[in-house]
């Protein structure tokens, strides 16, 4: 590691302005240690905001579930209304990591994670996410985890989150706090697509730090869940994975809400599908329809194109599953 000053606030506006002197935020430390340790990261000064009461998670008064972006993995996953009201987050924190990862990371720094692509934490290797302008070896390299939608010719790394493809369904809100005061941003905006600026992952403002990530209120009963493709069974990202949530009244799909992992740059919602499944009556062809839209617009490479078809039936399995048809 590259020598580096440690500081620990003890209020939150302590910590905006030493994030606005430049320091970097820590909570947890499990992704950003790891990105020192292989000089991939080198920032000259560490904010800890562990102990800042941003772990709080609660239901508004209009029956939004807040989220602390300080919340633990493992604490938010067992929480009783996140259990009660969002299974498909309990299980996309559950399938994350390992068990001790999930007691040290939290949400916020869960979002914000980068990715896992080899080149990118290959500091010998072309990397626009690390160096911009240096190119992208995955183009022409071993690309078989890679994203097949949402790339460009800059990038092609994928997002490696779990809870944020949940949280990408269910169309959160990111609320945070800088210099300049308070604001709220919708998840599907916060995470930005590579395009011809790859290094810039997050809408974040110098200095500003997440505070919680909101769930709207959505109609009830709602079904929900997450289900993950990976080479094995534990402590892997995700080949492919699917978040869904339906709600059904008097026999038809009223609400559906679906977005996918593990092949895009982004955690990458799924209009087309959600469409499809409007006003329709469960059904194994409803199922298989609806998830033949799952990869429109991919562009796979040469190692990852099984993802495809992959992707497809992915989300057609995990709509049987929480559609009741499975």
């Amino acid at each position: 590691m590259y020598p580096f000053t440690f500081t620990k606030p003890a209020t939150t506006r302590e910590a905006l302005d030493a994030g606005r002197r430049g320091g970097r935020y820590i909570a947890g430390g499990t992704t950003l240690v790891d990105l020192m340790r292989e000089t991939v990261e080198r920032p000259e000064a560490l904010v800890d905001i562990a102990a800042l009461p941003l772990d709080e998670i609660t239901v508004t008064a209009r029956g939004a579930l807040r989220i602390g972006a300080l919340a633990r993995m493992a604490d938010t996953a067992a929480h009783p209304q996140v259990r009660t009201r969002y299974p498909v987050i309990s299980q996309a924190l559950e399938l994350s990591a390992s068990a001790q990862l999930r007691n040290m990371a939290t949400i916020g720094g869960n979002i914000m994670q980068r990715t896992r692509c080899t080149y990118f934490r290959d500091v010998t290797a072309a990397c626009n996410k690390r160096r911009p302008g240096t190119g992208c070896a995955a183009l022409e390299g071993i690309n078989r985890s890679h994203a097949i939608l949402g790339t460009s010719d800059a990038c092609v790394a994928t997002h490696p989150s779990d809870v944020a493809v949940a949280f990408a369904a269910l169309e959160a809100t990111v609320h945070l706090l800088g210099p300049d005061g308070e604001r709220s941003v919708p998840l599907a905006d916060f995470l930005l697509q590579p395009g011809s600026t790859p290094d810039r992952e997050h809408d974040l403002r110098p200095g500003e730090l997440i505070t919680a990530v909101e769930i709207p209120p959505h109609p009830r009963p709602l079904k929900s869940g997450y289900l993950k493709v990976r080479d094995r069974q534990s402590y892997e990202f995700a080949l492919t994975s699917a978040a869904v949530a339906l709600h059904l009244r008097a026999g038809a799909i009223r609400e559906a809400k679906v977005a996918a992992g593990g092949v895009g740059t982004v955690p990458w919602k799924l209009p087309a599908v959600e469409r499809h499944l409007i006003g329709e009556r469960p059904s194994d062809a409803l199922w298989t329809a609806a998830a033949a839209l799952a990869a429109d617009g991919a562009r796979p490479l040469a190692h990852n194109r099984f993802k495809v078809e992959l992707l497809k039936r992915t989300v057609e399995r995990q709509l049987r599953i929480v559609g009741g048809t499975a």
